[in-house]
């Protein structure tokens, strides 16, 4: 595996107020730029996620996404515990102190880490799954100059009202747990999380995903187990805090949210130059396809393709079923 690097940015001013004194951003690179430095792809991570699980999920020598043809970049949001975060800032700027960071943040770096530090000036596709769909189309609508294709997967250019509701249960899980303390917790919040994970299970698969006992794949016996199996070890893994942030940034996520576009939604999407096919899952209960096939309508050289999965919006995870994904993402790389 390729080292992980870090672009470091002082005094760096956020969108929504304050300045971090330091903004480190965390990326790693496979594949080599070539002669016409014309192939380069970026890959920003999602909630919980990092440049390792892009890599697992969405790359490989037998996928679309293969590093011996293409340079890929990694990304890692601010908030994951690898680039800046609540858990590895220094006071003041620590847990709770760690201000609120936009897309448009994540976005911002990356340009900076793309053009100057990579001096790269033509992105051949921008992808991501869920927050790394939503960080695809704030660089195609912010930087339609720069990017030739697009492939949002199972996410939206401005978080939905049905979406939020969700991410509030998320918020309040943690906030309630009595050892949270505001923010400045000494002690692991395991019945918050432990929660967190439950409700995280509901919405991530599908009704028919459990009707059906699909996770036995997982090797458990029922949802309980499932639960247990599977979500608990990764959310009590992670620290209250980055969740929180990130959550932050997926409420506030809007690609109009900025001085370009001054709130008008259809104005931000018919930005988009780029080639683009916007990639729903059928049964996707964040980020369902009536609301990527109004974003297609506005694009104008986008369009609708919905992946069909049990999975629901992990439907990248499984990697016995890329076929279609990669099929799409093939014809945006011709």
């Amino acid at each position: 595996m390729s080292k992980r690097e870090f672009l470091e940015i002082p005094n760096f001013a956020l969108q929504k107020g304050g300045v971090l004194p330091l903004a480190r951003l965390a990326y790693r690179t496979i594949g080599k730029l070539n002669e016409k430095r014309d192939n380069a792809v970026l890959i920003p991570s999602w909630y919980t996620g990092s440049d390792e699980s892009s890599e697992l999920y969405m790359c490989g020598p037998d996928r679309a996404l293969d590093p011996d043809k293409y340079f890929i970049i990694f990304t890692n949001l601010l908030g994951n515990g690898i680039s800046s975060s609540p858990s590895n800032t220094p006071a003041p700027f620590d847990r709770a102190r760690f201000p609120k960071i936009t897309y448009w943040d994540n976005v911002s770096l990356q340009h900076q880490l793309v053009t100057k530090m990579l001096g790269i000036d033509s992105l051949r596709l921008v992808t991501g799954w869920s927050m790394g769909a939503s960080q695809a189309f704030l660089w195609a609508a912010r930087y339609p100059d720069l990017v030739r294709a697009a492939a949002p997967i199972a996410g939206s250019a401005r978080t939905a009202s049905y979406n939020k509701v969700f991410l509030l249960s998320l918020r309040r899980t943690l906030e309630l747990d009595p050892s949270f303390k505001s923010g400045f917790y000494e002690q692991p919040l395991l019945q918050g999380l432990k929660a967190f994970a439950s409700i995280y299970a509901g919405w991530g698969f599908s009704e028919e995903f459990f009707r059906t006992d699909a996770f036995r794949v997982f090797g458990a016996k029922d949802y309980e187990q499932f639960v247990e199996y599977f979500w608990e070890p990764f959310f009590t893994s992670c620290d209250p805090n980055n969740l929180l942030s990130q959550l932050w940034t997926w409420v506030d996520g809007d690609i109009s949210d900025n001085s370009i576009y001054n709130g008008d939604y259809e104005a931000a999407l018919r930005a988009i130059t780029a080639k683009t096919v916007i990639l729903p899952v059928n049964l996707d209960r964040y980020f369902p396809p009536v609301d990527s096939q109004y974003e297609a309508t506005h694009i104008p050289n986008g369009r609708c393709h919905v992946l069909k999965s049990i999975w629901g919006h992990m439907e990248p995870m499984n990697l016995s079923d890329t076929t279609d994904l990669d099929g799409v993402l093939n014809e945006l790389l011709v």
